[in-house]
Formats: C-alpha cells, sequence, structure tokens
C-alpha cells in the first residue's frame, strides 16, 4: 500500500452570508472531492493541541502525526531545513515576513504578495544595512524569509502578522517573557524599527508605490526557536521513502526533519495562480517510487488571510479539478492500491482573516474498504463520518495502520 496526503491549507470555514451562509467548502463545485467522500470515510481532526496558537507549523506537525509539545521549535528553524541552512546550537532562527504598514497600522502579512525577486533584493539590502556577525537574514519566497540570531533566547512573545491586519504595529512588538531575554527582545524590535527607516524610499517600494502596490516597508520577525528534533517518518511507521510537495519553505522544511525528500514543481507559487497540474503529475511521478507523498496547496489558506470568499470558493474548485480529479482519474487504473486523504490543516475564515483551532474535516479513500454514509466534502457533512473525531496522532496512525 501506497499513501498520499492532500492537504488544501486552510481550506475549512465558517458560514458566510454573502454565499447563503454556506462555508467556502460547501458553496463550491467540487464532484472529485464528493465522490472521494461517497467512496471513502470521513470525520473531524483536531489538529491544534491545547495551549498551542493555530499556525500552519503546529496543525501541518500534528497532521503527520508528531507530538507537537515535544517537537515544535519555531517556524524558522523548520523553514531553514527547507532553505538548506543550518541552525547552530548557540543559534535561533525565526521566521522574517516582509509586511506592509500603513499610518502606522499592519495593513497585510505579505507586503501585498511581492514577488520573490523584489523581496530578494530588499532582504540583500537590509542584510547590507543591518545584519552583523549575530544577525543573518536569508531570502525565502516572496514575503516570507528566515532570521538567524546567535545567542538569541526564544522566551520571547511574537505576534504572527497575518492574526492582526489593521493593528498598530507598535501594539504587538517583542516582548520579553523574563529578564534573561529582554536584549534579544531589544535587538529584535530595533532590526523592526530601523527596518522600516531603510525600506520606505528604497526604489523597489518606490516602483511598488508608482504601480498602485503595497510597499514591503517593514520587516516582521516572529515565530522563535533552535533546532527540534524530529524522528522520520520511516522510524515512525514503517515508510521506506517519501517525498515533500510543496510552495511554502515552512511545509518542505517539516518534511525535511520528517525524512521525506522536497520536490520542487515549476510555477508553484503558493496563490491561486499556482500550478496545481504540476503539482498533481509530481505527485503521481512520486508516488510511483516512493511510499507516501505529501502534497500541500497553500492558495486557499492565502483567500481566507485576504477575507476574499470568492477567491476562496474558486482555489478550491481548482483543487477539485486540477488536482483531485486528474489523481484519482489516474490511480484507478494502478494494479498497486493507494490510499488517498484529504483535508485542511486548519480553518483560515474568511470573516477572520486569521486560522482558527477548530476540528477540520478530513476524508481517507483506501481501496477495498467499506464507505460509509457520507456523500459530500464539507465541514458539515464529515461531521457524520464513521472516524468520528481525531486528534493529531490518531490521523496517521489510522491512515497507514488502518
Amino acid at each position: 500500500m501506497k499513501y498520499l496526503v492532500i492537504l488544501g491549507d486552510g481550506m475549512a470555514d465558517h458560514p458566510i452570508d454573502a454565499l447563503g451562509g454556506r462555508t467556502p467548502l460547501q458553496a463550491a463545485h467540487t464532484p472529485a472531492l464528493d465522490r472521494l467522500a461517497s467512496e471513502g470515510r470521513c470525520g473531524l481532526l483536531h489538529t491544534v493541541p491545547p495551549g498551542f496558537a493555530p499556525g500552519s507549523e503546529i496543525a501541518n506537525l500534528s497532521v503527520l502525526g508528531y507530538d507537537v509539545a515535544q517537537v515544535f521549535e519555531g517556524r524558522g528553524s523548520l523553514e531553514a531545513a527547507s532553505m538548506g541552512i543550518d541552525i547552530e546550537p548557540d543559534e535561533m532562527a525565526m521566521r522574517c515576513n516582509l509586511i506592509c504598514i500603513e499610518e502606522g497600522k499592519i495593513k497585510n502579512h505579505s507586503a501585498g504578495h511581492i514577488s520573490t525577486e523584489e523581496a530578494r533584493e530588499l532582504i540583500g539590502f537590509l542584510q547590507l544595512r543591518l545584519g552583523d556577525d549575530a544577525l543573518r537574514l536569508y531570502p525565502g519566497v516572496s514575503y516570507r524569509h528566515l532570521l538567524k540570531l546567535r545567542g538569541g533566547d526564544k522566551r520571547i512573545r511574537c505576534t504572527p502578522p497575518h492574526d492582526v491586519p489593521g493593528t498598530p504595529f507598535t501594539d504587538v512588538l517583542v516582548l520579553a517573557e523574563c529578564e534573561e531575554a529582554v536584549p534579544t527582545a531589544r535587538r529584535l524590535n530595533r532590526l523592526i524599527l530601523q527596518s522600516q527607516e531603510v525600506l520606505e524610499n528604497h526604489p523597489v517600494n518606490l516602483r511598488r508605490a508608482a504601480a498602485g502596490l503595497d510597499k514591503a516597508n517593514s520587516l516582521w520577525p516572529w515565530s522563535p526557536g533552535y533546532r527540534p528534533q524530529m524522528d522520520t517518518l520511516h522510524s515512525r511507521y514503517g515508510l521506506r521513502n517519501g517525498v515533500v510537495i510543496s510552495a511554502v519553505d515552512l511545509i518542505r522544511g517539516i518534511g525535511v526533519y520528517a525524512g521525506l525528500r522536497p520536490v520542487n514543481v515549476p510555477g508553484a507559487t503558493g496563490l491561486y495562480d499556482t500550478n496545481y497540474e504540476g503539482k498533481a503529475q509530481a505527485a503521481l511521478d512520486a508516488l510511483r517510487e516512493n511510499d507516501f507523498v505529501y502534497l500541500h496547496i497553500e492558495a486557499s489558506d492565502e483567500a481566507g488571510h485576504e477575507g476574499d470568499a470568492q477567491l476562496k470558493v474558486r482555489t478550491i474548485e481548482y483543487l477539485d479539478r486540477r488536482v483531485v480529479q486528474p489523481v484519482m482519474h489516474e490511480l484507478r487504473t494502478w494494479s498497486e492500491p493507494v490510499t488517498v486523504a484529504v483535508l485542511p490543516d486548519h480553518p483560515t475564515p474568511c470573516a477572520l482573516r486569521t486560522h482558527t483551532a477548530e476540528a477540520v474535516p478530513f476524508v481517507i479513500h483506501r481501496p477495498g474498504a467499506k464507505p460509509d454514509s457520507v456523500q459530500v466534502y464539507d465541514e458539515q457533512a464529515a461531521r457524520a463520518g464513521s472516524y468520528g473525531e481525531l486528534h493529531g496522532e490518531e490521523f496517521m496512525n489510522l491512515m497507514i495502520n488502518g
């Protein structure tokens, strides 16, 4: 048996008046997902343990069967693994966004989804102006970047920028949680303020402003941690090999620590314009040679953060028509059975524009297994599924071990 997880980041949502009181999953036309639900078995999965914020890092670690309390060391260290950057024992790593601030308030977490080329120019400039032997910035994809701080203390309170659009940035600066962490908090807050000074009139931002685009006018570091210690999926579940497919460094980094090989797909952007067909084909190609494939698609999460319900519906329909349908059509011709699971990692409600910790709907389609009574795939229908409500690692154990 081989295994494929199709993770639609942030697909789950709340009922939306503009969609007739339906969620985007309910409003979207999803014949392939509905067929999967009618032929498989459904349930709800709690991906965020008590005491943790509902971030993608927490939820995806949980989906993959890890005890978050034991292994989580912040997003930065996970993203560093995807970028091929080592975290030394005396270093702290952090995710570092380029964000847009207007009139002293956080307008968005993505600097208007700045291009990778523009962002690389800005991060290189900031490293030259503000970096030193202790603090280094590394460019990533679009607005997502990495900061390493030698001697940093992770006992600080940082606010994810996607959680607080419209908030004065001074209200959510870094706070120390103990006296020993005060120097770290001060250094990071100084970095934020200095970045605003040097970015405001950078040529990249002047060009963006002239084109009516949001400026990338501040750094925003968050999610601190050290190098994590994680067992591989091979040692946990006996899987011989596996692949992770994602445009997002965070997910790729989790995959690296889990023993999965990252696969690059040309045109994979993490947005609604991502190369859905290329990712579907990459998953099929990987399944021919590997036991396990984790296919992560970010677009619905970004639509939720934008508060755009119509766009979120469209991204779900793209996932259905351009990923699930062709993948399942191909797999039904294979002689070797493949168990396929589809789920979000967490909800990203359009009305809130941030993640929530509610349970998410999942379906597991196992060749030869008796289906339950669920006929469509959405948040409400999954409640009647035969798997009931699962928590954390129960999902992975169920998928692999039946």
